[in-house]
């Protein structure tokens, strides 16, 4: 296994965000068990997350911390208790103990309350930072795969229009060029004829889109009859059409989709001549 391509393949920062299926985190798990730089890498991106949040962390209003002191604080001295004063001196004055301690407990209780508010609005940040973290990924995911899509796209017709080329220049291609009919003048295509497998490749060089419905037929003249040489589909270069063994010409008309047994003559764009 190709392990770097496997943590580039975006499969750990699905993990770490909670978007892998179970059979991903199975896997993965073992994975990091097996490979240092699989666990390395999980433990590289959770930091990352958490210095992301810290450095987008947003502080509390200024003040609240203050105001909730003060609040406690004057709660605190309307409930504190009250000593009457005897007239009577006594040798031994008598110290409450009770009320200092229910004071003290108070003050706990007050800080851990501010510990729980703390708690609950980290909570809720981290919590929201996280999600858009993670929709963010999704949304990169998703960019990326578009773009693989289209690269591979676009490889696969850079790919056909070099083996068109090829077959262009192979020296045993026959060469006829199929100019407008008139009316249509401004259509041209090519017939690339191979004269020893007799392989017929066509080059719609320029032609109206078809409307829907509606297919290119090429046609082969023989012995001053056409015969049906294929329907054009939609090629990245030279487009396969039927092997013909002779003909004296070649023709393209407009025809139904998948084609017609005899041509539309109305409907002829371009025709030349071997």
């Amino acid at each position: 296994m190709d392990i770097q391509a496997y943590i580039q393949s975006g499969i750990v920062e699905s993990y770490v965000l909670g978007l892998a299926n179970a059979e991903e985190i199975a896997e993965i798990e073992q994975l990091r068990l097996e490979y240092p730089e699989v666990n390395q890498a999980i433990l590289d991106f959770e930091l990352s997350l958490e210095k992301q949040a810290m450095d987008n962390a947003v502080s509390p209003l200024a003040g609240v911390r203050e105001k909730l002191f003060d609040r406690l604080s004057s709660e605190f001295e309307a409930e504190a208790p009250v000593v009457p004063i005897n007239e009577e001196i006594t040798a031994t004055p008598v110290i409450p103990i009770q009320p200092q301690t229910s004071r003290s407990w108070k003050w706990v209780a007050a800080a851990a309350i501010i510990l729980l508010a703390g708690s609950i609005w980290m909570n809720i940040y981290y919590y929201g930072r996280y999600q858009k973290t993670a929709s963010d990924y999704q949304a990169l995911v998703t960019e990326r795969n578009s773009l693989q899509a289209n690269t591979d796209l676009y490889q696969t017709k850079l790919r056909e229009m070099d083996s068109s080329l090829l077959l262009m220049q192979n020296p045993v291609m026959a060469v006829i060029k199929m100019p407008g009919v008139p009316g249509k003048e401004g259509n041209t295509a090519t017939v690339y004829w191979n004269t020893q497998t007799k392989d017929v490749y066509l080059l719609a060089a320029k032609l109206p889109t078809p409307e829907t419905g509606k297919q290119y037929q090429l046609w082969a003249i023989v012995d001053g009859k056409p015969v049906d040489a294929g329907m054009m589909g939609n090629c990245n270069g030279l487009c396969k059409m039927k092997n013909i063994p002779h003909a004296q010409a070649f023709a393209i008309t407009l025809e139904k989709e998948g084609g017609s047994p005899s041509p539309t003559l109305s409907a002829l764009y371009v025709m030349g001549k071997i």
